[in-house]
């Protein structure tokens, strides 16, 4: 009789907890680390149905290292802040850029590789014309004929997002010589000696002109001239 007792409320037991696993669900999404997608969107793709809500399920997958796999998200991490509550911390691919490919968006890194194909463009993500390059595996370097180029790409974006620049496009000559599409405005900028300075004065021109259509050059920028009046021929 006591062992029928012992049995009875082991169930009861194993019952509860079951029903209170079921029950558990995540309510409350904070996601952190997106640039990309909006916080909405990542928690739609983080948790896409009912079932994946489930806190011991989305525990269990997160132990076992389960996770969904999101274009241009390197990894996320998922802490939770109570039963119903977590935090998403997004860790997304560094991208510089991208080059049109067989009717495909391919962006790459700071160091080349290709990390992404996408027929979507992201904000803020140039396009990058003018290089020849062979055939493109994802995730390997675009094979580019000057690997120096990366590192001009990488230093010319950076210094763009500095001066909140929002560049379209970025085309590069046999030179080397880089050229901005800003909306209608294309801007020559020459080498990439002085890109500090030819930015800075570039951030300074672009309200005046950002709404015309013409070609501003800032190719023959000299810091040791101040106050320097700049061409711009309308089309």
């Amino acid at each position: 009789m006591m062992k029928h007792k012992i049995i009875l409320v082991l169930v009861s037991v194993f019952l509860a907890f079951a029903i209170l696993c079921v029950s558990l669900s995540v309510t409350s999404v904070r996601v952190t680390g997106n640039r990309t997608y909006t916080a909405e969107e990542i928690e739609q793709l983080v948790f896409p149905t009912r079932m994946s809500r489930n806190s011991v399920a989305c525990m269990i997958r997160g132990l076992m290292g389960k996770k969904r796999s999101i274009p241009f998200v390197q990894d996320y991490k998922i802490s939770f802040l109570s039963p119903g509550e977590v935090e998403v911390i997004v860790y997304e691919k560094s991208i510089v850029g991208y080059v049109s490919y067989m009717s495909s968006r391919m962006y790459f890194d700071k160091d080349g590789i290709i990390v992404e194909s996408a027929n979507q463009r992201l904000p803020g993500i140039p396009e990058i014309t003018g290089l020849h390059f062979g055939q493109i595996v994802l995730y390997r370097e675009l094979p580019v004929e000057n690997r120096r180029i990366f590192s001009m790409i990488l230093n010319l974006t950076q210094t763009l997002s500095t001066f909140g620049i929002p560049a379209d496009m970025i085309r590069y000559d046999k030179d080397l010589n880089a050229t901005l599409n800003i909306g209608n405005v294309s801007v020559l900028l020459g080498g990439s000696n002085d890109m500090n300075g030819k930015l800075s004065e570039l951030s300074n021109i672009l309200p005046r002109i950002k709404d015309l259509d013409g070609t501003l050059d800032l190719s023959d920028y000299d810091p040791t001239v101040p106050n320097r009046m700049y061409s711009f021929r309308r089309r």
